[in-house]
């Protein structure tokens, strides 16, 4: 029987993995876009405002990121297929427990579940695709995920939108529940990954609740600052200092454990640092972007739920056709920091232009706009996790992977939470400085303008689509210079970041799978060490031995020549 040629065995080997991996990112991609475009309508439905608003978005940021590293050490020391299975039941069960939310409080807390099953996806999928794939070889399965993203980014906000205007946003939260059981049954069945030696484990709890702390409080700081307390005050120095000492601790703790969350000799890498940086402004244009661009179409540009979904399609377009065919090409010639370069320029003026944005402006020029927003996340997302892969040692896949995936969900949930908080401190004060106007406009409404009035002074975010025409258009300007003055503080970001991408270290991309890598190290070690060991047998008649320096190299997988 003759073997199957290197070309068609590997697809054949790798697509059946692939497919329960897809689908789990899918779900958990889904399960976030079907609500993007009700949120106003949630938000609005359960009396919250725009702090409310903010923190149901931050909520899984912040456990996502957090939970990431967690996730990406347990795979380095436990089943990966059963931890990633275990991610879908958390992610999904909470997203579910979310539809029968009584009030803005209930749906932060499930949405807090519901990320620390997003973090287990968002790190896991990247470490098992180590193990299946090598980098050089992964561009060409880029499609597969490429269709993938825009199936679930596109095909949710428009689903949620028509589930929202016509069932009401509750259904939203339970269309992933179908997908979820089918990508555990097909999981269960194709996915086979590589034994791993089993060694004893052990969790760093300390550096879980110390980093947890840490981001907690720097988020509750950002997002309170300025309206529940003033910037100069003593919440800021509690929460601000007590940051920044379990940051310390963290550091400290993370240097003397055996077992660290977050290994900080990863740092000692300049690929891991420098794309660690460059990640954090893709998190920010990433989330930032996709939750309040939603929020402009709808408040700036009185959309419905449904219309808002339409309406994004163009930053979604660019981010596809970015990732698939850079992707590809990546694959074909390996060649990736050009395209990280031009990707790193691309978040730069799209989130600039998207600053200059009004409610008036041009709806042909937005779509731009969002389409080079796109394609930069598109160019960065992926690949700045695919170099640090390239590097990393294996034995440390699992951390060094999702370090920086950990990296971009902060740079996330930092950025929208300073958004939002630009966002309502603006438009707070554009609506005082714009009252006069707001009370004519009420005033030649009548009797009917008592309800519009109630409505805007009763702090929740108004459903600006409903509003009188006289009225809706001063709520839209308002809210279109408030939410262009948030993308502005993604620009500096976004530069720190092409910074970062120029000063990657241009390393080729090797053809070798984690576990190909670690039995190449083993391969290369032997083939050093029995011809000394021979010489010493030869002269002593002792056994040869190899060192055990070589025997840790071994075991760690450290990499060993230019693929290794």
């Amino acid at each position: 029987m003759t073997s199957s040629p290197p070309e068609t065995a590997a697809p054949r080997r790798v697509l059946p993995a692939l497919t329960g991996l897809l689908l789990g990112m899918f779900v958990s991609m889904l399960a976030s876009t079907v609500v993007s475009t009700s949120l106003p309508v949630i938000v609005h439905d359960l009396s919250g405002d725009q702090n409310a608003y903010t923190w149901v978005v931050t909520a899984t940021l912040l456990t996502t990121a957090i939970s990431t590293p967690i996730w990406g050490k347990l795979a380095d020391l436990f089943n990966r297929k059963v931890l990633i299975q275990i991610a879908i039941a958390i992610f999904v069960l909470a997203t579910a427990a979310a539809g029968f939310s009584q009030n803005t409080d209930m749906l932060i807390a499930f949405r807090a579940v519901q990320g620390l099953g997003a973090g287990g996806l968002a790190a896991l999928s990247q470490v098992i695709m180590a193990d299946i794939i090598s980098p050089r070889e992964r561009g060409r399965y880029m499609g597969l995920f490429g269709a993938v993203m825009a199936v679930a980014t596109v095909g949710g906000p428009l689903l949620g939108g028509v589930i929202t205007d016509a069932f009401g946003w509750r259904f939203n939260f339970f269309v992933a529940l179908p997908f979820a059981v089918a990508a555990l049954l097909i999981q269960q069945r194709t996915l086979h990954l590589p034994k791993r030696e089993k060694r004893k484990v052990k969790i760093d709890y300390l550096g879980i609740v110390l980093l947890s702390t840490a981001v907690s409080l720097l988020l509750i700081w950002v997002t309170n600052a300025g309206r529940s307390f003033d910037w100069a005050s003593t919440e800021t120095l509690l929460m601000v200092g007590g940051a920044v000492l379990a940051a310390i601790l963290f550091i400290v703790v993370e240097l003397r454990s055996s077992e660290p969350l977050v290994p900080l000799t990863l740092f000692r890498d300049a690929t891991f640092t420098l794309a660690t940086i460059a990640s954090i402004a893709t998190g920010l244009a990433m989330f930032g972007t996709s939750v309040f661009l939603s929020q402009y179409m709808q408040m700036a540009r009185g959309a419905t739920p449904t219309e808002a979904g339409v309406m994004t399609i163009p930053m979604i377009a660019g981010l596809l056709l970015a990732s698939v065919i850079v992707g590809a090409l990546i694959s074909r010639f390996g060649r990736w920091k050009p395209f990280l370069i031009v990707g790193g320029v691309l978040l730069i003026a799209g989130t600039y232009l998207l600053s200059t944005i009004h409610y008036d402006t041009n709806f042909a020029l937005v779509s731009v706009y969002m389409f080079l927003l796109g394609a930069g996340v598109g160019m960065t997302m992926q690949n700045l996790v695919l170099i640090v892969q390239n590097t990393a040692d294996p034995a440390r896949m699992g951390a060094a992977s999702s370090g920086v995936t950990f990296f971009r969900s902060l740079g996330g949930t930092i950025g929208v939470s300073v958004m939002g908080a630009v966002l309502a401190s603006t438009a707070t004060g554009l609506f005082t400085d714009r009252a006069a106007d707001v009370q004519k406009a009420i005033a030649g409404l009548g009797a009917a303008g008592a309800p519009v009035a109630q409505a805007l002074q009763s702090g929740t975010i108004p459903q600006v689509s409903t509003l009188p025409d006289t009225v809706r258009v001063i709520v839209e300007d308002i809210y279109a210079q408030s939410i262009a003055h948030a993308f502005l503080i993604a620009v500096p970001v976004a530069i720190v970041s092409l910074l970062a991408i120029l000063f990657l270290p241009n390393r080729p991309l090797t053809r070798m799978t984690t576990s190909e890598r670690v039995a190449a190290s083993e391969a290369d070690l032997a083939t050093v060490s029995v011809p000394a060991g021979m010489a010493t047998l030869s002269t002593t008649g002792a056994v040869p031995t190899v060192d055990a320096a070589s025997r840790r190299r071994t075991r760690s997988g450290a990499p060993m020549g230019e693929d290794g």
